[in-house]
């Protein structure tokens, strides 16, 4: 599958298509302050996932963790299956994700097991760096008790940096991060605290009562800042010292670790991390460093410090739950990522329901919302549709 004339070196990843990759696994079970720590950084404040009083009161009989937690039970920020193989002068960012979900929450004390396969990439020329792969990988989620919780098909862009410095897209010389006044700082504090109390009890709305054309309640997070992104990965489980094992079957291969063309300063040392756990946090090594290292993000094109996909994602599916309370359920979410969220941006998350199903591939009534995240200039950053189930 690589392209003639093109620059962009293929060959090392057309071997892995359909085959299992990414043997990982962590060690210890979830707890609650896992749970709470990912919607602190989510910024989502539903009393159902962090306030033990409120979730015991609740029909859940105490702290459960958010649908979008799934992705922090996982190895890679999820898109790890979507990234194998090879490829010299690269670098990745997250594209989009698509979940299905099977009725089994996570609780506290949960432990997850995934399976995941290199699905397969498309190249094609974008205005950002050229030839460029989208890859496409998938995960399957099970609990201790084999059930299965989700399935993720992370679709992840692998790109030349050479080529996405010499088009500049996201220079920051095109886009200083923005300074707040105080009277812009308060609007967006009304704005966000207007969403928190919009459905904090998880009253759910009926599915006879909702109509196409309503409006979610609008959510603002930010602005965004190095301290934002820092958090946003050190709630992803991985990133904590010494949380996981690499499990790959004797005698077989496991690509995940092996080199992907990444630059030196963007890859992980798996050897040196064992002597100094920095070297496997995320933060300070690896591919994801360039999120709150200026420098390492304008290397790799990104013009700056940035934020994750997986967190965008996460936005987008509690957005929605939140909204479809109690006993309201996503069975189905995909998501498009156009732009990550930049330092001193905010980020607008609208939503509409779009359709009304009696019956659905899910066994019950749904409604499909589609939600759009845009930034304070308007710029559209992620498109996004959920499947959600509502009581009658």
């Amino acid at each position: 599958m690589t392209l003639a004339n093109s620059a962009l070196d293929t060959s090392d990843v057309d071997k892995w298509i359909g085959k299992r990759i990414v043997y990982n696994e962590f060690w210890d079970p979830c707890n609650a302050t896992d749970i709470r720590r990912w919607v602190q950084a989510m910024d989502y404040a539903n009393p159902l996932h962090w306030d033990e009083e409120f979730a015991r009161a609740s029909k859940f009989g105490g702290i459960v963790a958010p649908q979008s937690f799934t992705v922090a039970m996982d190895y890679g920020h999820g898109c790890h299956p979507s990234c194998v193989g090879k490829i010299p002068g690269s670098h990745l960012i997250f594209a989009g994700e698509e979940w299905w979900f099977y009725g089994t929450p996570v609780r506290p004390g949960d432990k997850l097991v995934q399976e995941r396969t290199f699905a397969g990439y498309k190249v094609r020329e974008t205005g950002f760096a050229g030839p460029t792969m989208f890859a496409d990988g998938d995960t399957v989620h099970y609990n201790q008790h084999g059930a299965l919780v989700a399935k993720e098909r992370a679709t992840s862009i692998r790109y030349l940096v050479d080529e996405a410095a010499k088009r500049a897209v996201y220079a920051k010389e095109n886009r200083p991060p923005k300074l707040w006044t105080k009277e812009e700082l308060d609007e967006v504090a009304r704005v966000r605290l207007d969403w928190i109390r919009s459905n904090r009890d998880g009253i759910s709305p009926r599915f006879s009562e909702v109509k196409v054309g309503d409006a979610l309640p609008r959510r603002v997070i930010g602005p965004h800042s190095r301290v934002t992104f820092a958090l946003e990965c050190r709630a992803h489980r991985q990133n904590i010292w010494g949380t996981y094992r690499w499990n790959a079957p004797e005698g077989v291969h496991d690509p995940a670790q092996d080199d992907a063309g990444f630059a030196a300063d963007m890859t992980y040392d798996f050897e040196a991390r064992k002597i100094d756990p920095r070297h496997g946090d995320g933060l300070f090594h690896g591919p994801s460093s360039g999120h709150i290292n200026a420098e390492k993000g304008e290397k790799v094109g990104m013009g700056g410090v940035y934020g994750y996909g997986s967190s965008m994602n996460a936005w987008h599916v509690d957005t929605v739950a939140y909204w479809a309370g109690h006993d309201g359920y996503v069975w189905h979410s995909v998501t498009q990522f156009r732009s990550p969220a930049f330092e001193g941006d905010v980020t607008y998350i609208d939503g509409t329901v779009t359709e009304k199903h009696e019956t659905s591939a899910f066994g019950l009534p749904v409604v499909k919302v589609e939600t759009r995240m845009t930034t304070q200039t308007g710029d559209t950053i992620l498109k996004g549709t959920a499947e959600v189930s509502l009581p009658l």
